[in-house]
């Protein structure tokens, strides 16, 4: 179980337990977190669920791969280093104390 907090656009924290083999995405979408919207429900088809990763984390989270690149392409003002999709993010106990920041919009 990991321990994971989701800062809306406007700052609202919301922190939550995501138990492990879930996603980051899957987490947000059982909490009823706003600013996830998961079109695809998570099969790595769209950009809804597009965050900013805290700096800190940048470095301790799985690289990407060509699918989410791709995808991030499509999302609303990505950023190089920090924009990932929470449906790529697999939970497990390494997360736990996880930050992600929701962009103003999701397209």
């Amino acid at each position: 179980m990991a321990k994971i907090t989701y800062i809306e656009h406007d700052g609202k924290e919301h922190v939550v337990d995501v138990a492990n083999g879930m996603t980051v995405m899957e987490g947000a979408r059982d909490n009823d977190i706003p600013g996830i919207e998961a079109d695809c429900g998570g099969a790595c088809a769209c950009s809804t669920c597009h965050v900013y990763v805290a700096e800190d984390w940048v470095e301790k989270l799985p690289a990407r791969d060509p699918m989410e690149e791709d995808m991030l392409d499509f999302a609303y003002e990505p950023d190089p280093s920090r924009s990932r999709l929470t449906c790529q993010l697999k939970v497990t106990d390494d997360l736990d104390g996880l930050v992600v920041h929701m962009p103003e919009k999701q397209i």
